[in-house]
């Protein structure tokens, strides 16, 4: 059996979260590479992005400088390469709000 696919991994969580009243935005920057491939936006106003990657697939030295920057100011960065992982974390943003 082969791993799921970044795409698919993707598809999949950002399902979840729009289903759980986020909005989810594929996210480019074409001013500044290695930006954290997807935007999300609780109905409590918080943004995180996640980086998603194929299981087992880290960022690499510029996504992680990248979301480092971004931490910085205190925006939350995650990477993800498992679905359930992904959805555990849409589910404690979504916590928020009860």
């Amino acid at each position: 059996m082969s791993l799921p696919l970044e795409k698919d991994i993707e598809s999949k969580v950002k399902a979840y979260a729009r289903d759980q009243g986020m909005l989810t935005y594929k996210f480019t920057s074409p001013a500044r590479a290695a930006v954290p491939d997807d935007m999300f936006i609780c109905t409590t106003g918080k943004v995180m992005f996640i980086e998603f990657k194929r299981k087992g697939k880290v960022p690499t030295p510029a996504q992680l400088r990248e979301h480092e920057r971004l931490r910085g100011h205190r925006i939350a960065v995650y990477v993800v390469d498992d679905v359930e992982e992904g959805k555990k974390i849409i589910d404690s943003y979504t916590a928020m709000r009860k």
